[in-house]
């Protein structure tokens, strides 16, 4: 959050104003703005009800079994790179890479010392396959040149108009055209007209779930999405589809199951945190966006293991959107400039003369960023954290 930003934009905002009234300023007599924001509609009191059954012992065990059943049956006896990336790219999707990193790694390990070594085995006039090795690599952080897809290429350097009707190639074309660096200019060529192939093509005479799946990228392509927010509808997309393995679909029900109650133990938390606060009762004029706020968090990090994570930044967000309220609404030029004082010298003292809703928010990030910085230093063993959160705070 930039403090001195939001100072100057409310200062041209008040110069401004001054201009159309020919009038002073008054700052002694600063009249409260409103933004008219919608209430909250998520109360304490259901976000405290909410439970799942699925924390128990008996389910970890079970999800441990399922991983490893996958881990022995599909990992270790798929043999076919073809097949091997198939693979991969559906364990990502359905949210599940945290249990198969060291297979995953192994495997695309292999699959790219392959390659490397004997470039001439690569399946250069099979569109799938090369996008889908470009994109599960890149996205895995391998090193990738897009001139690999030179040979679906005509001379004027646009893409052949044999492969426009290949659906499914295209799909998966368009998927890893997203993944350009800059400077990368032939994938810009290949995303502009595996687009215009996919517009073109006819859904209703696709396979049900590839014409979900090309509407779902001409939407929003999936690196701009929440991978999270897609787990749910990737499980029932691969549930129809055959060639899926159930073992693998059971698990990532039962992982989607768990993953839930997890986070929805991190939102109770953060709502007791919250409405212990009452900060709402103060600062009427601010938005209550705990729930929206916390959703941020989680589009981040979902796993299970980063409950920590998901907390803090989830009250940061949450103050941030308060503060900046306080700049863009409430407070008035002067107060605005004691407030950043205060910020800057992080130093309570600062804001004795301020409005009673402004003390008690920089009280609030004050005792916040200090608890914060105490736990990540409880937790990793880590000194002097409170200075670097400071820092984050002032930019």
């Amino acid at each position: 959050m930039d403090f001195r930003t939001h100072l100057q934009a409310d200062e041209q905002q008040i110069f401004e104003c001054q201009m159309q009234s020919q009038a002073s300023y008054d700052l002694t007599q600063h009249e409260r703005r409103s933004a008219n924001y919608k209430p909250n509609i998520w109360k304490h009191s259901f976000l405290k009800s909410l439970d799942s059954k699925y924390h128990g012992d008996d389910y970890k065990r079970q999800s441990q079994k399922l991983i490893e059943d996958v881990k022995n049956m599909m990992f270790v006896k798929t043999e076919n790179s073809i097949a091997q990336l198939e693979l991969v790219d559906i364990i990502t999707k359905l949210g599940l890479t945290n249990h198969f990193e060291k297979e995953i790694k192994e495997t695309l390990d292999t699959i790219a010392s392959v390659e490397n070594n004997n470039p001439c085995i690569r399946v250069t006039d099979d569109l799938y396959t090369t996008a889908l090795y470009f994109k599960i690599l890149g996205q895995q952080g391998y090193k990738v040149s897009p001139d690999l897809f030179g040979g679906f290429m005509d001379e004027e350097g646009t893409l052949k108009k044999s492969h426009l009707s290949d659906v499914k190639g295209m799909l998966e074309l368009f998927e890893a055209s997203n993944l350009a660096l800059e400077g990368e200019d032939i994938l810009d060529e290949i995303k502009a007209s595996s687009m215009v192939a996919l517009r073109d093509s006819n859904i209703c005479d696709l396979e049900n779930n590839l014409a979900k799946h090309v509407v779902h990228a001409l939407e929003l392509s999936s690196h701009r999405r929440v991978r999270w927010f897609n787990v749910k509808g990737h499980i029932d997309a691969y549930e129809k589809d055959n060639h899926v393995n159930t073992i693998l679909i059971e698990l990532a029900k039962l992982n989607f199951n768990m993953v839930q109650a997890k986070l929805q133990k991190d939102l109770r938390e953060a709502s007791k945190w919250w409405n212990n606060l009452g900060l709402t009762q103060h600062l009427n004029f601010a938005r209550d966006r705990l729930v929206e706020c916390f959703m941020c968090a989680v589009g981040l990090n979902f796993q299970p293991d980063y409950t920590s994570f998901r907390i803090w930044l989830t009250k940061v967000v949450n103050l941030v959107l308060i503060i900046d309220d306080v700049y863009d609404i409430y407070g008035s030029l002067e107060e605005l400039k004691r407030f950043t004082n205060a910020v800057d010298r992080w130093d309570v003292g600062e804001t004795e003369e301020l409005p009673e809703c402004m003390k008690i928010c920089f009280q609030v990030l004050y005792n916040t960023t200090c608890e914060i910085a105490h736990e990540i230093e409880e937790e990793n063993g880590w000194n002097q954290v409170l200075p670097q959160l400071r820092k984050v705070v002032l930019t």
